[in-house]
């Protein structure tokens, strides 16, 4: 059992980076909801949005490769304080600028700078809770990127009917800052550093700084597990970040609502992730007993069947574009934060959990590299029709859930701690 010694520093590490990462997503997330009226003012294409979104993408996955680098010498609070900074500061640019090669540049800037907030959040929470306890505790943390996601989202929609797009990116810009002062003050980094012991279950505590510069000593199995949940994440963030990206554009454009409408419907794939995050948090530690293979196979098999609808149905009804779209993000969201969170940590072991976590996402974020010039492409190539779309995020459903049936098969014989 954890000594009461640790529980206010364990609750302050809970907010700190729970807010961190919810927080992220203030200066990630105006983009997509402004994004045609950012078109319409400043004569961007849809091919345009799509190369905008790349740059963005792509950089966001060398920021996540470069943070599993980078982060173990730094310090997980460090990489979040610099992260978190320079993000707020591209936003404000946005809200000034008036060029696509500004855009994109910054959009680029912004990229690496997000794409420091799930490795540091998750090296920062590995050495505060024993294996255990990581289910359930990360099952709930993981929230933030739904509650991140989805109030971040309502807020830049709000902004851009009141005051235009411009005003999405500054006042989200502003929400961030204040996070950021909270990071600073609430961020224990690791037990050593506050005169605690190694909590102790798998692997020795770096220094007090956090910083970490030996050896991991993965092996084979490790090396290649890592690689697997890396493929099955770049899957589920091709299919997450379509949605993302693209779901308040279809709404708009394909089905006739208003800007802000779109926005704020579009936030029914978050809330229903919401949900299924927790459920599956839970779940893994009571019912699956730490088989996060498992249940993340059951919860794919279900999201394919969801997608399967929306390419049915979805595409000329948007009431069931709509619950397709909360189906997909309850069954996606659970696998999304067992293998990225939980699972780096569980198979990285602590002191490799941020290199795990960063390898896990820089790979899972390519997919959504991809997703954004294939759906700007197929968009204009069929003339603005959705199935071809749909159908294609099908496959992609399917392929991800068969890379999840080979890591189960892997645990199941012992080769993956998962």
């Amino acid at each position: 059992m954890d000594s009461p010694a640790y529980r206010p520093w364990q609750i302050r590490i809970f907010a700190a980076t729970w807010l961190a990462y919810a927080g992220y997503y203030f200066c990630r997330k105006p983009f997509y909801v402004v994004k045609a009226d950012m078109a319409g003012a400043l004569g961007f294409s849809t091919l345009d949005l799509a190369h905008l979104g790349t740059a963005y993408l792509a950089a966001y996955a060398v920021g996540q490769f470069s943070s599993a680098f980078f982060g173990r010498k730094l310090g997980p609070k460090l990489l979040l304080v610099l992260g978190i900074g320079i993000s707020v500061a591209c936003n404000f640019v946005f809200g000034v600028a008036n060029g696509f090669w500004t855009v994109m540049l910054f959009l680029a800037v912004n990229g690496v700078a997000q794409g420091t907030g799930w490795p540091g959040c998750i090296g920062s929470l590995a050495f505060w809770f024993r294996r255990d306890q990581r289910g359930s505790v990360l099952g709930v943390w993981s929230t933030c990127y739904q509650v991140g996601s989805l109030v971040s989202t309502w807020f830049a929609a709000y902004l851009l009917g009141r005051a235009g797009w411009r005003w999405s990116y500054f006042g989200c810009a502003l929400v961030l800052l204040g996070i950021w002062a909270l990071v600073i003050l609430l961020h224990p980094n690791r037990p050593a550093s506050v005169g605690l012991p190694p909590l102790g279950d798998d692997g020795e505590e770096p220094a007090a700084a956090g910083r970490d510069t030996e050896p991991l000593g993965w092996t084979r199995n490790v090396i290649v597990s890592v690689a697997l949940m890396g493929a099955i994440y770049f899957t589920i963030k091709f299919l997450r970040y379509a949605l993302w990206s693209w779901a308040p554009f279809f709404l708009r454009m394909n089905f006739g609502l208003s800007g802000p409408q779109a926005g704020y419907l579009s936030t029914v794939f978050e809330l229903c992730g919401f949900v299924g995050v927790i459920a599956s948090g839970v779940a893994s530690d009571k019912l699956f007993h730490g088989r996060r293979a498992a249940i993340s196979f059951a919860m794919l098999a279900l999201m394919t069947l969801s997608f399967v609808l929306m390419a049915s149905l979805g595409a000329t009804s948007v009431t069931i574009f709509t619950v397709s779209m909360g189906l997909a993000g309850f069954m996606l969201f659970g696998p999304d934060a067992l293998l990225s969170g939980v699972g780096a940590i569980d198979v990285g072991s602590k002191r490799g959990a941020l290199a795990a976590a960063g390898i896990i996402n820089g790979m899972g974020s390519i997919g959504p590299i991809f997703q954004e010039e294939i759906v700007g492409w197929m968009y204009k190539t069929w003339s603005r029709q959705l199935f071809p779309i749909l159908a294609m995020l099908v496959c992609m459903a399917a392929a991800g859930t068969l890379l999840t049936f080979l890591l189960w098969m892997r645990a199941r014989q012992g080769k993956a701690d998962l």
